[in-house]
């Protein structure tokens, strides 16, 4: 493989993911980048300010010069395009996605590709709330967590060059993960949060003037109810069984809280928030922080 700078990319899907993607790579360097979109304005955009240097929506069997094709598409577009134009690729391209669950995705897709193309999905943990490519930045990669898919075909000199181009895109730590134990994961870390700041955000006690009453907390905890709704339900879906889990899960934590508060029992209002207190911190600033 090229080093960073040197690779040929073509990003499929210039929304917040996709357009961060270039705009972190240009600035690593990367010399040429072709951009191919749905819509054709975010492609005009990318180009007019720099971040990719080729559009090829009109001639997307240019993807032929990529080495390496990020897929940032929903997760319905992903093998329909691979479809489409895997005549298109490099016979011995790496084919990399960011997509938030997996699935059976990757089988589908190793079933279109031919002999020598590798497809090693990735997961960049590194979104932020609202859509499209007027919210992408560079920025969210910086310290953030960087997923590889460990799949026995693929081939280890792709996953080392995937995990340096994370590292040097500034992601702090990454993490090689079988798919199953990905999607249930995330299930938790990802589409739980998401479900409860929509939750929160559409319950009957939000009023109209709620926001005179809204502080840090309030903020914190409903920010990504600031969702992209159309790519959202395709994940929930897609990881519907673990999603339900931790539903469950959620819900018995909650008949805690209800019960402790019905008997007014304040040792176990006091023991369940001290527990959550120290796993928070054990979690973010290492065991014996108190």
């Amino acid at each position: 493989m090229k080093n960073l700078q040197e690779t040929v990319f073509a990003i499929v899907g210039l929304g917040l993911i996709g357009g961060s993607y270039a705009k972190a790579l240009r600035g690593q360097k990367v010399q040429k980048i072709l951009g191919l979109d749905t819509n054709p304005i975010v492609t005009l955009m990318a180009k007019d300010e720099g971040y990719i240097t080729d559009n090829i929506d009109e001639c997307p069997e240019r993807l032929k010069e990529a080495d390496v094709i990020v897929c940032a598409m929903y997760p319905g577009a992903f093998v329909p395009f691979v479809k489409e134009h895997v005549k298109d690729f490099k016979p011995d391209v790496l084919l990399t996605d960011v997509m938030g669950i997996k699935g059976d995705l990757p089988d589908q897709v190793d079933a279109l590709l031919g002999p020598d193309m590798d497809f090693v999905p990735t997961h960049p943990m590194a979104g932020r709330e609202g859509k499209g490519y007027s919210q992408s930045t560079s920025l969210i990669f910086p310290g953030s967590n960087f997923i590889i898919i460990k799949r026995d075909n693929n081939r280890p000199e792709h996953v080392k060059w995937l995990t340096d181009m994370a590292y040097e895109l500034g992601c702090g730590r990454v993490v090689e993960l079988t798919g199953p134990e990905h999607d249930s994961i995330i299930a938790y870390t990802s589409d739980l949060p998401h479900i409860m700041a929509v939750s929160l955000v559409n319950s009957d006690s939000m009023q109209e003037d709620t926001k005179q009453f809204v502080a840090g907390s309030f903020r914190d905890a409903t920010r990504v109810a600031d969702i992209n709704a159309s790519l959202w339900s395709d994940l929930f879906l897609l990881n519907r069984d673990k999603v339900v889990v931790e539903i469950n899960r959620l819900e018995e934590q909650l008949e805690h809280w209800k019960t402790a508060l019905q008997v007014g029992d304040k040792d176990e209002l006091e023991l369940m928030m001290n527990r959550a207190k120290k796993r928070r911190r054990d979690m973010f600033y290492g065991k014996n922080q108190r």
